[in-house]
């Protein structure tokens, strides 16, 4: 096993259980895509159930900070709040997270503030997309365990973390351009075949060249599949505006 870095890499029958598990996702996301009637928008919340959703992505994230508190402090306690090492990732998502939202507050129709809040939302989406599997995927196996109750602290730092995940996730029905399309399960399914590429090289720590390309390419896809949420949109409102001008000409009456 892998000990370097935050996770212990999988090994020996548990690599490919999870890759085989990884990949059955995949082509179930493939089947639903085909089977589904699509491009299909999500369900627009009222505006009570919106603040709702703001208010809980707000104390999501809130309670993640404090069991972060928490857990940083067992660690130091034990002995083994040690330096996390280099995060090389993190560029990548950021240029990410701008690229993403420069296409859809450019792009998107109707421009303005729905255009802006639809990027905002995006850019936020991009790394919830590919944080909630993974963070399934390395939530046993995080390094060094925290004790006197391993399980306990790694269920203080990711049921916040998972919460972030699914709130901010949430946020994409706020967003009157967001529909699901063909493409968005194609590039989610995508995703978690990398993920089973990964699984099958170990699903180690993104030090050496192998695991940081895949960590790279399925983070780079989690974005794609935002963007799919609203691109097909885009093509559809042209159509129908193309539509709305070809008005029926009046008959002569004589």
């Amino acid at each position: 096993m892998t000990h370097y870095g935050t996770w212990v890499s999988y090994t020996g029958t548990a690599r490919l259980a999870l890759a085989a598990v990884l990949l059955a996702a995949a082509a179930a996301l493939i089947y639903a895509g085909i089977r589904l009637p699509l491009p299909a928008g999500p369900a627009r919340p009222g505006r009570k159930a919106a603040v709702f959703m703001l208010v809980a992505w707000v104390l999501a994230i809130a309670a993640f900070l404090a069991c972060l508190v928490v857990y940083i402090q067992q660690a130091r306690r034990e002995g083994l709040a040690h330096g996390l090492p280099p995060d090389h990732i993190f560029p990548i998502t950021f240029l990410a997270a701008g690229v993403t939202f420069f296409i859809i507050v450019t792009k998107g129709r109707p421009g303005g503030t729905t255009a802006l809040t639809s990027a905002v939302i995006a850019a936020m989406a991009g790394p919830m997309v590919f944080e909630l599997p993974f963070d399934l995927v390395v939530m046993a196996r995080t390094y060094p365990p925290i004790p006197p109750h391993p399980a306990l602290y790694r269920a203080l730092f990711f049921a916040p973390l998972l919460l972030i995940a699914i709130t901010t996730l949430s946020l994409l029905t706020l967003s009157p351009l967001a529909r699901l399309a063909r493409a968005t399960f194609v590039s989610f399914a995508l995703m978690l075949a990398v993920f089973a590429i990964w699984a099958l090289a170990g699903f180690g720590y993104p030090s050496a060249p192998v695991p940081f390309a895949l960590n790279v390419v399925s983070k780079l896809l989690a974005f794609v599949t935002v963007l799919t949420l609203f691109l097909p949109l885009r093509a559809q409102a042209q159509t129908g505006g193309a539509q709305e001008t070809r008005q029926p000409e009046p008959q002569e009456i004589g």
